[in-house]
């Protein structure tokens, strides 16, 4: 049996939560959703099954990042964003945006487990991808991140947080022979709690921190506001199986809705689909 349990909007700054149309959304699962400021842009990771397992999607040849464009008469057909030179293999997805600069992760060829990587736009196409360093993987020990200027958002179970994962911040800078340093990590205080909160997401403008923590045994999506004192108090935006939030500069909210079904075999619920979502913010 599926339960489909619904998104439920707890802001009155948003219109209702509804499902972007095909050929965004599909029987597939599309997850990951990272929406450029204009709103014309959305990439998103899509896997035909979210059942198969990954070391099993690396080699679908389907599985991966997609990229759809808003134009006059809707979003165009999904086409595959290629992050890994051809014959070899990779899983990518969480991308992160910012002008002409990728963040995503990805299994890959030549690596152990999921790392992240940068990419750049040159051309129309993204090229150059790299390892970001043992600095960021191994010491600061990121996870799924959010570039914002030269300050790099992530989450990380690291020591020192609140507990599970929390959300961190470090920033970049350049020595005298231009080599990329970061700083060490400091604890977002303010919206960490003993509860998983993950997947940041910071606004164009700097002022909104967008973010994923579990909220009555699933996924939800927290806002925190920044004033001359910091971080404010996180407030609960949609919840019940919603998180990975991103937002266009007109404030309108993209986030990754999931689907279980209950399996008798493991006696418990199992995600079977995911679809993305937009409240619209109200004008």
């Amino acid at each position: 049996m599926v339960v489909r349990h619904p998104p439920i909007l707890h802001s009155v700054d948003f219109e209702e939560p509804v499902p972007l149309p095909y050929p965004v959304n599909t029987a597939g699962a599309e997850d990951s959703a990272f929406i450029l400021p204009d709103g014309k842009t959305l990439y998103f990771f899509f896997t035909p099954d979210v059942r198969v397992p990954p070391e099993q999607q690396v080699l679908d040849e389907v599985s991966g990042v997609w990229v759809t464009h808003l134009t006059e008469t809707g979003w165009s057909k999904p086409t595959r964003v290629w992050l890994q030179e051809p014959g070899k293999l990779a899983l990518d997805g969480a991308v992160c945006i910012q002008d002409d600069e990728m963040w995503f992760a990805s299994a890959r060829e030549g690596y152990t487990g999921v790392n992240m990587f940068t990419a750049r736009y040159l051309s129309g196409k993204w090229i150059d991808w790299q390892y970001v360093g043992d600095r960021l993987m191994k010491d600061i020990q990121i996870g799924e991140v959010h570039i914002h200027g030269d300050d790099l958002y992530f989450h990380s179970s690291r020591p020192g947080g609140h507990g599970s994962y929390d959300i961190w911040l470090t920033t970049r800078s350049y020595n005298e022979g231009l080599e990329i340093e970061w700083s060490d990590p400091a604890n977002i205080h303010a919206v960490n709690t003993e509860e998983a909160e993950s997947l940041p997401f910071v606004t164009s403008d700097g002022n909104e921190l967008w973010f994923t923590r579990t909220h009555m045994g699933t996924p939800a999506i927290f806002r925190s506001i920044k004033s001359n004192d910091g971080w404010g108090a996180p407030e609960l935006i949609v919840s019940q199986f919603a998180g990975e939030p991103t937002l266009d500069d007109a404030g309108n909210l993209y986030f990754t809705h999931h689907f279980f079904e209950f399996d008798e075999e493991l006696v418990e619920n199992v995600m079977i689909e995911a679809d993305i979502y937009v409240a619209r913010r109200k004008r």
